[in-house]
C-alpha cells in the first residue's frame, strides 16, 4: 500500500502543465502506479475543463496551435492511464517493472550505464530533453546507507523496487518523497532487497560533517 503522496498543489501544477518536466515525470509516474492520486489527477483535469469551458473565449497569438503541437510532439507521454500497449522491459532486472511513462522514457536513453558512486550506492542518469532538472535512477544495495546530507535545491523522487528509511519515514515501492533545503537525511535500503528510487533534482546535494567539505565540490549536477 502507497502512504506517502504528493500534495494538492502539486498535483494541481501537474495537471495545469505548469510543473517542470523533471518533477512532472517524477509525479507521471506516481500517479500510475496510486489509484488515489489518479482519482485526484482526473478530477482536477475535469475541474479545470469545467473553469475552462465557462471561461470567455481569448483570441490567440498567430502560430500558438503549431507551438502547442511541436511542444506535445517533443514531450514525453506522461497521461497517467494511457497504457494500451506496455512499452517492452528493459534489459536490466532492476527496472522491467516501471511505470508506463518510465518505460517510454528507457527506450529514448539506450543503452543504460549504471555508474558507481560509493560502495552502496551506483546512479544512472537520464536524457530528458531540459536543462533544469537532473533525473536519475539511484540503486542503494541491500542494507546500504547513503551518507547523510541535505539538499541545495528540491528533489522529487519515488521509490520503484525495494525500500528504504530515514528518520522521516520508511518509503516502499509507489511512494513520493519531497526533500527541500535544510531536510537532513540518511537513507537506508532494507536488508532484504535492493532500493532502486527515480529522482529529480534542482541542483546537487550537500554531504553534511567534514568529509562533505572535501567531496560536494567534486559532487556532480548533470541536467539534461
Amino acid at each position: 500500500m502507497i502512504h506517502h503522496h504528493p500534495d494538492q498543489n502539486l498535483l494541481l501544477e501537474y495537471a495545469s502543465g505548469s510543473l517542470p518536466l523533471g518533477p512532472s515525470l517524477v509525479i507521471a509516474a506516481h500517479v500510475q502506479l496510486c489509484a488515489e492520486c489518479r482519482r485526484q489527477y482526473h478530477a482536477l483535469n475535469s475541474l479545470g475543463g469545467s473553469i475552462l469551458r465557462q471561461s470567455p473565449a481569448q483570441p490567440l497569438q498567430a502560430g500558438a496551435f503549431e507551438r502547442v503541437m511541436a511542444r506535445i510532439e517533443r514531450a514525453p507521454d506522461g497521461i497517467p492511464g494511457n497504457c494500451e500497449t506496455p512499452p517492452p522491459s528493459p534489459p536490466d532486472a532492476a527496472l522491467a517493472d516501471v511505470p508506463p511513462v518510465l518505460g517510454r522514457l528507457l527506450a529514448q536513453n539506450p543503452p543504460l550505464r549504471w555508474e558507481k558512486v560509493t560502495r552502496s550506492l551506483q546512479i544512472c542518469r537520464l536524457r530528458t530533453g531540459q536543462k533544469h532538472y537532473e533525473v536519475a535512477f539511484h540503486r542503494l544495495c541491500s542494507g546500504g546507507e547513503m551518507a547523510e546530507h541535505d539538499h541545495r535545491g528540491n528533489e522529487l523522487a519515488l521509490v520503484l523496487n525495494g525500500s528504504f528509511s530515514d528518520q522521516f519515514g520508511v518509503y516502499k515501492r509507489g511512494d513520493f518523497i519531497l526533500r527541500q533545503p535544510g531536510q537532513v537525511h540518511k537513507p537506508i535500503a532494507t536488508q532484504d532487497q535492493a532500493c532502486v528510487c527515480l529522482s529529480a533534482v534542482s541542483a546537487p546535494v550537500a554531504v553534511t560533517g567534514i568529509s562533505g567539505w572535501l567531496l560536494n565540490p567534486l559532487i556532480p549536477f548533470r541536467p539534461g
